[in-house]
């Protein structure tokens, strides 16, 4: 089953920490979430004690995690990076605000992963719900027989009760899934 989600409909939460707001593009109460959030200025992330977190950059450059065990490097664009939620961060932006999308998952619940998909890659979707993003300018999806043409900030729940191939045949698209343990 594939749901269209419609850039209207998501949800404006503010950070548990209280220093911003994210987007919530698709989630399942407190189980899994899928947001895009800006970053204006550095600071202590939430804790999601608990909780796997993937995390990739779709606008600006400049970010770095800062924890007691080293730097996450998120600076490069639409490479995602995963850390665990009970990781003390604290941004720094070496070059103004940016943006990310976030996949966070509940460890003891589903498994979680996030890729980023090119115009002409194919990729082989696990039975579980996938949320195919398009963070800029347009991107089409083809699943089966079906074609989705998708604007900037519009995306696709898919509900996958078997494997599932899917294409992306233009643009690009941010894949997060998510797959009950």
């Amino acid at each position: 089953m594939i749901t269209l989600l419609d850039p209207a409909q998501y949800r404006r939460t503010p950070w548990k920490n209280g220093g911003g707001t994210t987007i919530d593009i698709a989630d399942e109460g407190d189980v899994w979430r899928f947001g895009r959030t800006p970053i204006t200025a550095p600071g202590p992330f939430s804790d999601y004690a608990g909780f796997d977190r993937l995390q990739v950059l779709v606008a600006g450059r400049g970010l770095v995690l800062e924890t007691p065990n080293g730097e996450i490097d998120v600076r490069t664009p639409f490479k995602p990076v995963r850390f665990t939620g009970e990781t003390p961060i604290k941004s720094r932006l070496e070059a103004g605000p940016v943006e990310v999308v976030n996949l966070i998952g509940a460890r003891a619940a589903v498994r979680i992963d996030l890729k980023v998909l090119q115009a002409g890659h194919k990729l082989a979707l696990p039975a579980g719900t996938h949320i195919a993003y398009c963070a800029d300018g347009g991107a089409t999806l083809e699943g089966g027989i079906d074609v989705h043409l998708l604007a900037a900030d519009h995306a696709l729940r898919i509900d996958a009760a078997r494997p599932t191939m899917i294409a992306c045949t233009a643009g690009m698209l941010l894949l997060g899934s998510v797959i009950c343990v």
